[in-house]
């Protein structure tokens, strides 16, 4: 069976993207849950948890009980499941994957336990050999870090880090998308920052930020760090807005094809779906300008959607039809179908 590994720094949204990507897969077919690895999460956005780490173990009784901080309870939380609880874990995960559930694990958002701390990856390494799950890390980063340079550099070490660290499949996306051209002017297209290439340009930027004696010596500590992520040429980022069906749609199709969901034959109710990506991942198609559609134009793009989305509301009202979120879900994917395989891959 199939999922994903959702991580990313405390903000980033990670279980609203699980909730958002679960409402999404139910939508399209695939039977899909949500597993809360989060000891410290006790306001889940999503109503159905299909297993909580928070019913075997919280963050508050850790740090009462061994007298540690909220980032020492959340490293012996992990701990604990790896060394004493895994088994009863293992076992919960198998109940799910016998049901063939697409899983999906809503991370804790402590940097370390995916950078360099080994629970998390002995926790799904032991699921991958044994359970034989196909898993790819989704790893979600704030939009705003992009306005400031030096951050910037800093979240590319941080998504090399973790792709080198948990060694799987791996899809590294900006989220919050739809609010960055509120945070500011973008030296540089959006593009630029997605393929995370040539950085010596950011050095101007960067000196700019740091114009301090002593920010002069940090500037060239983040010039060596830009040097050796482009060393690598492993980080790139994908572009996500949740409440954007089109953008989950695209993101979606990335991550099939990273786990290899796209090319199996295990197809968990979601045939027209998996139909579609391949025939569109084979297609010759133009994407659209990511720098126009959230930034240059995106009132026109936002519009143009809404458009569509009104206009198909009114023919479910012509017919005397409630229009549904499937319904709302399977237009997004057709027009994003058109556009990719070309009209009518869908019925073929």
């Amino acid at each position: 069976m199939f999922g994903q590994i959702v991580i990313g720094p405390p903000g980033s949204g990670k279980s609203t993207y699980c909730y958002g990507m679960y409402q999404f897969m139910s939508a399209i077919g695939r039977k899909s849950c949500i597993v809360n690895l989060d000891p410290a999460n006790d306001r889940l956005p999503y109503p159905d948890c299909a297993l909580d780490i928070r019913d075997f173990i919280t963050l508050e009784d850790i740090m009462e009980e061994l007298n540690l901080g909220p980032n020492g309870g959340l490293m012996y939380a992990l701990e604990s499941l790896d060394h004493e609880g895994i088994d009863m874990f293992l076992s919960k995960i198998d109940q799910l994957i016998q049901d063939k559930n697409y899983i999906l694990f809503d991370c804790p958002g402590q940097v370390e336990l995916f950078t360099h701390h080994n629970s998390l990856f002995k926790i799904f390494k032991r699921l991958t050999q044994t359970k034989r799950m196909r898993l790819c890390v989704v790893s979600l980063v704030d939009s705003i870090y992009l306005t400031s340079p030096s951050q910037y550099i800093s979240i590319l070490l941080l998504s090399l880090r973790s792709m080198l660290q948990l060694d799987l499949p791996h899809v590294n996306v900006i989220s919050k998308i739809d609010m960055l051209r509120n945070y500011g002017e973008l030296p540089f297209r959006l593009d630029y920052y997605t393929e995370a290439q040539d950085l010596g340009y950011l050095t101007p930027h960067l000196e700019q930020e740091s114009n301090t004696v002593l920010g002069k010596n940090y500037v060239r500590l983040t010039e060596l760090i830009a040097e050796l992520v482009e060393e690598f040429h492993l980080v790139s980022f994908e572009v996500l807005s949740v409440e954007n069906k089109k953008s989950m749609i695209n993101l979606l199709s990335v991550i099939d094809k990273a786990n290899g969901y796209s090319f199996g034959s295990e197809i968990g109710g979601d045939s027209v779906w998996s139909e579609a990506t391949r025939q569109g991942g084979s297609g010759v198609y133009q994407d659209v300008d990511i720098h126009e559609r959230w930034i240059e134009y995106k009132d026109e793009y936002d519009k143009e959607e809404h458009k569509q989305e009104e206009e198909l509301r009114k023919q479910h009202q012509e017919n005397d039809v409630e229009m549904t979120e499937e319904d709302e879900w399977e237009a997004a994917l057709q027009d994003w179908e058109s556009k990719r395989g070309g009209q009518g891959a869908l019925s073929r």
